[in-house]
């Protein structure tokens, strides 16, 4: 299965969801936005939504400062 996740095309030899797909990359899901095909995904949505074939995500990395 292909996905693209930030602009590079990825290979998934299984199916993942969003969320697992967060833990493979080693992102922490409290410091993100996930956008998947054009629509943001609550958090608490992410162990649900199942990755398909062909989805474009865009993982928006959150930054604090001042």
């Amino acid at each position: 299965m292909e996905i693209d996740v930030n602009g590079e095309r990825q290979t998934m030899v299984y199916p993942l969801t969003v969320a697992e797909l967060l833990c493979e990359l080693a992102i922490d899901p409290k410091t993100v936005i996930v956008e998947r095909n054009m629509k943001i995904l609550k958090r608490e949505d992410h162990g649900a939504q199942s990755l398909a074939e062909g989805d474009v995500l865009e993982i928006i990395q959150m930054v604090s400062g001042g």
